[in-house]
């Protein structure tokens, strides 16, 4: 796994005679500015740093654009030096006398303080003979801290930043929001709200929002979830409602939506349309957190890389935003026993890092992971330490029921009073949430087809054609409960 560049280990390997580094960054310029202050830092006796690229050559007026030429003078070069080479990534697939200067260099002895840091996009790949020369470094997207800086930093010759950041706390919701982009993608949005005449606070707060929507999605392994649920629209699950009460009572709302005290993440088990992903939704809502989604099915499918390399860049950018919330869809079709068996390789290096990331996390991010067959999850990913908890969301109780019912009439515009909610909660017996739902969107376009209002009859008869989830599929629900017995706690108060 790539180490993460900072100002400390940067300064470290240039103290040890490290020879080559290669850095991973989607900003250069930010890059090159660490690398400098690293000179300053740690190295008095160099004075500067060269940098090159291929077309200007090096940025001191020698013009040699050739890559093979550029990088001969840099290791011919004597005594302590810092070189960046800006371009070098496109010439060395290609070129035996680059790799043979490249080995040269990271063998020369006796060791000097000359350091040849080579800049390449995120997950770029390395010639096969470079991977043991170099070390490879990752530059992380910026933190608070360097946002905050940044921010603070353009309010001197901006009055549109001044007059922003003069406002109460807008500083820290500015920050908030710009967690997970890049500087310049920040500073591009805000350069966009100056000229689209966004002049309040909270609308560059939103601009900034949206800008991270699309930046989610054009990395495309996390899906950026527009949440707009509230927790009075999740029926039941009375028990996971009270779990995070008692932690609000203990840290307060707004410390967790700041991410202090976060709990580490639950894993929602249980049957297929009962409400994981919608009380998912709900965590984020209730503490005031961003959704981010990821699909296991994406991990493994190849677009954004090995499978190993997008579940790293996923967890990097959930940390990079954090505080957030993520939500890991059918944990099971990703992390499972069997496949762990059966993939090999890419499979068991998948699951060792994410069982590492989970344990050993350090920025606040809520892991919501759902499973619908939990008993094919590895032992070792649901050992307490990984997860806070582990809830088993069963088929809804009667009381459940005709909450839902209450919720679902609402959403369709009808008064829950004018029907009888208790026929219907009985009537709905083995139903699931969504089934629930379901019947009450039926019933609806049934009344709207014949031009009338929606009755009580039109929601029987939508139940009385409905084969549930319990009835299709009772010998996995069986199971399921079976092994959840004493090995999750139902969100439940009691089952039916």
């Amino acid at each position: 796994m790539k180490e993460t560049l900072s100002l400390a280990n940067l300064v470290q390997h240039i103290l040890a005679g490290t020879s080559l580094l290669c850095i991973g960054t989607g900003n250069e310029q930010r890059s090159i500015r660490l690398i400098q202050a690293a000179v300053e830092r740690g190295v008095k006796e160099v004075n500067g740093i060269r940098q090159w690229d291929c077309v200007r050559g090096f940025a001191d007026g020698d013009s040699t654009t050739d890559p093979t030429a550029a990088l001969r003078q840099a290791v011919d070069q004597p005594g302590p030096a810092i070189y960046v080479f800006s371009d070098l990534h496109w010439f060395w697939h290609d070129s035996p006398a680059l790799l043979r200067l490249l080995s040269d260099c990271a063998q020369q002895r006796p060791v000097t303080r000359k350091c040849l840091i080579f800049l390449c996009p995120p997950g770029s790949n390395l010639p096969e003979a470079l991977q043991p020369l170099l070390v490879q470094l990752e530059h992380a997207l910026p933190g608070a801290a360097e946002l905050a800086a940044f921010l603070e930093g353009s309010r001197a010759n901006d009055p549109f930043m001044d007059r922003l950041l003069g406002e109460t706390d807008a500083l820290k919701q500015l920050v908030s929001a710009a967690l997970g982009l890049d500087l310049l993608r920040l500073e591009r949005a805000l350069r966009l709200a100056r000229v689209s005449k966004t002049n309040q606070l909270d609308e560059v707060v939103n601009a900034l929002h949206l800008d991270k929507k699309r930046a989610v999605e054009q990395a495309g392994v996390l899906e950026f979830v527009d949440n707009r649920l509230t927790p009075d629209q999740v029926g039941g699950m009375e028990n996971l409602k009270r779990w995070m009460e008692k932690r609000e009572r203990a840290f307060g709302t707004e410390e967790l939506a700041r991410g202090e005290n976060l709990p580490k993440g639950v894993l929602l088990m249980g049957i297929s349309g009962c409400g994981k992903s919608l009380f998912v939704k709900a965590i984020a809502a209730r503490w005031h957190l961003p959704l981010l989604r990821l699909d296991m099915a994406t991990v493994y499918e190849g677009t954004y890389g090995s499978p190993e390399r997008s579940l790293h860049q996923a967890c990097a950018l959930a940390e990079a935003m954090a505080p957030c919330v993520l939500w890991i869809d059918e944990l099971e079709s990703g992390i499972s026993e069997q496949g762990f068996k059966s993939a090999g390789g890419s499979a068991s290096r998948v699951l060792g890092y994410f069982l590492t990331w989970m344990q050993e996390k350090q920025a606040p991010v809520f892991v919501a992971a759902t499973a619908n067959a939990i008993e094919m999850l590895p032992a070792e990913v649901l050992r307490k330490g990984r997860f806070d908890e582990i809830f088993y969301i069963a088929l809804p109780g009667l009381k459940e029921r005709r909450t839902i019912f209450d919720i679902h009439l609402r959403a369709q515009g009808q008064q829950p009073e004018a029907f009888d909610i208790d026929t219907l909660a009985h009537s709905s017996r083995g139903f699931s949430g969504a089934e629930i739902e379901q019947a009450v969107a039926s019933a609806k376009f049934e009344a709207l087809a014949q031009q009338r209002p929606m009755s009580q009859r039109d929601i029987m008869e939508a139940l009385g054609k409905t084969v549930p989830i319990s009835v299709t599929m009772a010998e996995q629900i069986k199971r399921i409960e079976a092994w959840a017995f004493k090995r999750a706690v139902p969100a439940s108060e009691a089952a039916e």
